[in-house]
Order: structure tokens, then sequence, then C-alpha cells
């Protein structure tokens, strides 16, 4: 299963009683971040969550408002005796930005590993998750992310006794080891089934709306999506700041076909967003505004 928090719900500017839109998820003991703007370890610390275990920062793209809480996130991890790596996943540009930033934090007990995002689109495997980024429509180049869980087909013990595969091989194949014995070559594949449906979840803010982001959030468990604003006379103000309304959102998801939408990264200006909420679920029922620390969990599918 994989635990999912929105940390924040603000775009531009954090306020009083709205922190700046991040996410982080857990699986299998490993944490994934996206976007890091200022308070983001605040807001982690009032959704009772450690920073220590984030092994994955991805982040959508360079405004301050994503990155710059970047510094005084790894000293915390810092301070927090941590040594294990920690990887950072963003658009080209990213090794300039960060080792700017990381000038009021050079001296860290662990390596901070870059990674720049080269296509408009590229998966990466870490730590169990899948991550897809795939580029958007904003001002600057912009990533939104699918963060997957793939899940194996079911083990065949009958197919594993015909074919007289030593029992103490069985775990070793469920984890998709090849394993030799005896002068025999084992595979998964000889004893499990067709991958089995798994967990999906899409992250977007900061863009227009676009056919990348509806094909990326296809079949979604969880599609969280920036609507900058809900009142549909700002329309000409999203389409010139290159950011959604609630509706566009809402469109997006229903193209997707996602079972759930959670809206985020609401303008400064933006109060009594529930008011606009009727003409949303017309378009996907399914949807719900997002708040500071909103939490559920994603489970696998029941059979």
């Amino acid at each position: 299963m994989l635990d999912v928090c929105l940390l924040g719900t603000g775009g531009t500017m954090p306020l009083p009683r709205r922190w700046l839109t991040a996410l982080v998820t857990r699986f299998n003991g490993h944490s994934l971040l996206i976007d890091c703007g200022e308070g983001t370890q605040i807001a982690m610390k009032e959704a009772g969550i450690s920073p220590n275990p984030i092994d994955v920062i991805c982040f959508t793209h360079f405004h301050a408002d994503h990155i710059s809480g970047l510094p005084g996130l790894l000293l915390s991890m810092g301070n927090a005796d941590r040594t294990d790596p920690v990887t950072l996943i963003g658009p080209r540009g990213l090794v300039r930005v960060v080792t700017a930033l990381r000038s009021i934090a050079q001296e860290l007990p662990f390596e901070v590993r870059m990674v720049e995002i080269e296509d408009r689109t590229q998966e990466f495997d870490l730590f169990g998750y899948r991550i897809q980024a795939f580029r958007v429509n904003h001002n600057v180049t912009c990533y939104g992310y699918s963060l997957s869980i793939p899940r194996a087909g079911r083990f065949d013990a009958d197919a594993a006794r015909r074919q007289e595969i030593p029992l103490k091989a069985w775990n070793r194949l469920q984890k998709g080891e090849r394993v030799e014995m005896d002068g025999r070559v084992y595979r998964p594949e000889m004893v499990m089934g067709p991958a089995r449906r798994g967990i999906k979840l899409t992250y977007c803010t900061d863009s227009r709306p676009t056919p990348a982001i509806s094909d990326a959030a296809a079949g979604a468990d969880l599609f969280i999506c920036e609507g900058m604003y809900g009142d549909p006379e700002d329309a000409g103000k999203a389409r010139k700041k290159k950011h959604m309304t609630f509706a566009e959102a809402a469109a997006l998801a229903r193209e997707a076909k996602a079972e759930e939408l959670w809206l985020t990264h609401f303008s400064p200006s933006l109060v009594g967003a529930a008011r606009y909420m009727d003409q949303v679920t017309e378009i996907f029922p399914n949807a719900s505004l997002g708040w500071d620390g909103r939490s559920c969990t994603l489970d696998f599918p029941e059979e």
C-alpha cells in the first residue's frame, strides 16, 4: 500500500493557513517528496512526518515556491544523522540550481545525487517506485509525475511442483530473481502468473491543460492536480499565467478516467473555494478540494 499526504495546497506564496503545495508518499519504508517550497518541512512536522526517511525528491520546476525550502530540509535531515544518499530528480538545470542553493547547506553527512530529466517523458525505478516524469505546459520547463507501484503476478505452486523446482528456490523466484541450482536455471516466468494491477498516483501543478497530463494520469487511483482558480471568470488569467481553473482540472480527470481527483495549488487570492465545487463535480463527480495535511492510503485492488 502507498501512504499519501498532501502537505500544502498553496501556490506562489505560503499563507498563515495554507502551506505551499508539496506531496509526500511512503511505500515499504521509503518516502518520496514532490516539491519543497518555503515552509515544507514545517508542514511535515505539523503532519507528524519525519523528513529523515525521504530517499527521493522530485521537482516539478524551479520557481521558488517549489524548491526554495530544499536547503533547510537537507540540513534537518543531516542534523538527524542521516547517512544514506538522497536522490533528486528534476528538469535540466537541476545541478546548477541545487548547487547554488547548497551554498547555504554545504556540510551534509550524506551524498546528494542529482538526475536531470532529458526527455519529454522519462521513467525511473527507485526503492519500489516506478516514477514517470512527463513534460507539461508552463512558462518555464515543468514536469508532472506519475508514481506507480507495480504488482507481480501470483506464484503458481503447482507449476513449480510440475517442473520439480526445489522448494528453497521458490521465495527467490517470487522476488523476481533468477536461480541456479544443481546445474539447472530457474526463471520467475516459469512460476509467476501475469502482472496484476498495481497502484498509481499522478501529480501535476503549474500547467495549462494538455493531453500529456490526461495520458499520464490514465487510470490513476488518485489524480492530484492544480486548480489555481475556482471562478470561471478567471479563465483568462489562467491562460495568461499558464495555470488551470478547477473546471479544467476536472475535465482532465474525466479524460484520464481517474478514480479520484484532489484539487491543489490554489491562488493566494482564492477564498471560499467550496462554492465552485458544484460545477466541478458536474464534470467529474469524484472531485474534491485538497487541504493541508490531507492524507489517504492507496491499497492494491482486491481480486
